[in-house]
């Protein structure tokens, strides 16, 4: 079995899409996995997929690149908090927001730190969504080691955080304004009337394509003048064709009108 075939069985058989992944990387990471088990062949490597869910489970991992820590790139959380954030807030009592490709969750906990900051006691939306069932259990029960709050003030570790046996365990009362549940950016559908979505460190691992199909359908999700939050190392060039503004770094403002379900413009504003 080659490569190419290895992609198709496996999209066959777990209904994950490859060939949306850049060709170089994943072939490199992939090879690393059947190393590890000292296998060279991918038929091998497949059915040892098929029949052990302990080695499906660490190549998914592996394919969907689990890290994160809590305000990752904090001057970029600083324009989400200062500027992206109350502007959003002046026009709406409640926010929607999605967190995609949440990973281990430090992201949506992140975003409801600062926004219990800016409203207090105020119920906003927020959906945290992988394609990891694995990594969204870690999510939900909220703990972390010290090191993945490095960013996080004494203040925000103080009043949201528990400390215990070497570990932090996120506020309770925040941890249930949030909702995780499993989804596949390349394969489900996409919610809407979302003011801001943040998909951070995942599109660089996808092909050109497959951005534009993703940043397309994150366009129909938004509700007008709502924000897209993409990652530093991250940059969408054809955001005007894609009905974006560029208004801060890592910061994709909706224009007028937006994307209609086929992809066209609907009167959007340049």
């Amino acid at each position: 079995m080659d490569f190419n075939a290895f992609k198709k069985r496996i999209d066959e058989t777990f209904n994950l899409d490859l060939s949306s992944y850049k060709e170089t990387q994943l072939h490199r990471r992939i090879n690393s996995l059947m190393s590890r088990r000292k296998i060279v062949d991918y038929l091998v490597y497949y059915q040892l997929l098929v029949e052990d869910q302990d080695a499906f489970g660490e190549f998914k991992d592996y394919l969907t690149i689990n890290v994160t820590e809590f305000f990752r790139d904090p001057a970029m959380f600083r324009i989400l908090e200062e500027k992206v954030l109350p502007e959003l807030l002046s026009n709406r009592m409640v926010l929607k927001i999605w967190s995609a490709a949440c990973s281990n969750g430090a992201e949506p906990y992140s975003v409801a730190m600062i926004l219990e900051d800016l409203t207090p006691g105020r119920r906003h939306r927020i959906e945290a969504t992988d394609i990891d069932e694995k990594v969204l259990d870690m999510a939900a029960r909220g703990v972390y080691t010290s090191d993945l709050l490095r960013n996080v003030s004494k203040a925000r570790r103080a009043r949201h955080f528990r400390e215990g046996d070497g570990c932090f365990t996120f506020n309770e009362q925040l941890k249930k304004r949030i909702s995780f549940r499993i989804h596949d950016l390349l394969k489900d559908p996409y919610g809407k009337g979302f003011d801001l979505i943040i998909c951070r460190n995942v599109q660089i691992y996808f092909t050109r394509d497959a951005q534009d199909k993703i940043n397309r359908l994150f366009n129909q999700a938004l509700s007008p003048g709502g924000y897209l939050f993409v990652g530093s190392s991250e940059t969408i060039f054809n955001y005007r064709d894609l009905c974006f503004d560029k208004s801060y770094p890592c910061f994709y403002k909706k224009t007028e009108g937006g994307l209609s379900k086929d992809g066209t413009t609907i009167g959007a504003v340049r």
